[in-house]
Order: C-alpha cells, then sequence, then structure tokens
C-alpha cells in the first residue's frame, strides 16, 4: 500500500508530540488539512516566515530545555513511590465512583508532584479497592511506574453469608420460617384433666 501523502509545514506554535514553534515538519496532509492549519498551529513555509519566527523559537528552545530538564527530575522521584488514594467502596471491594487520570494526578500534585493528566497512562478506570501499578510518562522517552493503593475509607466487614451482584450491589433475600418450629408454645404447657371418680351410696 502507498504510504499517505505528507506535507511540510512551519509551526507558528507548540505542538505536543510534534514540535515547536518554527519548527519544520512533514504531516499528513489530512492533519494539515483539518487541524493545524484551521487551528493557526502551522502554516506554509517561506524564508521570510522563518526568519520571522526565529526569535521566538529561540526561547521555545529556551523553555522545552527547562521543561525537559524538570520532568526528568519528576520522574527520577517518582521510581518507586507507592501513592495512597482512599474511596468509598462496598463490603467486596467494589467502589463507588472510580479512580481516574485526574484523581491520580491530583493526588501526586498534592504530594509535590507536578504532573499533569495527560502524562497519566491508565487504559481505563480503577473501580476496585487494591494495589495498581501506573505508568506516568513525559514525551516518548521519559517514564516511571508508580504503585497505586487504593484503600476504603472505612473497614470492610466480612460478609460471607452475603450475596452480590457483579457491580457489588447487595441481593436481598427474603427469611423463610423454619418448618421445624411450628409448634404452639401452649401446647407443650396443657396438662391433661384429672379422671373424675364417682362415689357410689
Amino acid at each position: 500500500m502507498a504510504s499517505a501523502r505528507r506535507i511540510e509545514l512551519l509551526l507558528t506554535s507548540n505542538v505536543e508530540n510534534l514540535g515547536i514553534v518554527g519548527d519544520l515538519v512533514r504531516v499528513r496532509t489530512g492533519f494539515a488539512r483539518n487541524f493545524l492549519v484551521p487551528m493557526g498551529l502551522a502554516e506554509v513555509p517561506t524564508p521570510e516566515k522563518i526568519e520571522a519566527l526565529a526569535g521566538a523559537r529561540v526561547i521555545a528552545l529556551e523553555e522545552y530545555e527547562a521543561n525537559r530538564t524538570e520532568q526528568a527530575g519528576i520522574i527520577e522521584k517518582l521510581e518507586g513511590i507507592v501513592l495512597t488514594i482512599t474511596r468509598s467502596a462496598n463490603d467486596k471491594g467494589g467502589l463507588y465512583g472510580s479512580v481516574t487520570q485526574r484523581d491520580i494526578a491530583d493526588a501526586l500534585v498534592e504530594n509535590g508532584y507536578s504532573v499533569d493528566t495527560r502524562a497519566v497512562r491508565l487504559h481505563s478506570a480503577i473501580r476496585r479497592i487494591g494495589e495498581y501499578h501506573v505508568t506516568i510518562q513525559f514525551g516518548s522517552d521519559m517514564r516511571a511506574e508508580v504503585e497505586i493503593l487504593v484503600n476504603p475509607d472505612r473497614a470492610l466487614e466480612d460478609r460471607e453469608d452475603m450475596d452480590f451482584d457483579d457491580d457489588g450491589n447487595l441481593i436481598i433475600v427474603d427469611a423463610q420460617p423454619e418448618a421445624d418450629s411450628e409448634t404452639p408454645a401452649e401446647e407443650s404447657n396443657t396438662e391433661e384433666p384429672a379422671e373424675e371418680t364417682a362415689t357410689a351410696e
């Protein structure tokens, strides 16, 4: 199959995972036509336009390098940490709600790690208590794996006598009276009448 057509464009703004302002990039024509150009993020390059963006590119490059240095430090600190998140849960460990990328990012920020939601690689929301391993990734080459410990907000009861459905909801079963406990109480306390004795005169 022939490869998709590509076009060279000049980035007029920083575009994540693509480049910084002033970069010349080759992208698919559909991506250029439907996103980059209409959003004002790129344009057809000319020597004049490249020269006009030279100053902005120098500043963007400095910011990019500083950001990369900061991210490398965060990744180094994240290695091996255990992040504890507390949530309400039923007695079977199912969460009332879920733990999302946003929750993890917010918890990391609260603990002093500057991590954006987009850096949290979580395939699906966490819906049960337990231990989970989640990847934090910056760009394509910096990543760390952190352990997420999701705890219940109260001690869970051992309710083996209860049944729960697949969503963790309690199944209510009406109790049936026992068959061998139907003897009326008054029957056990009834005394037999004494026999009457006839007296001959």
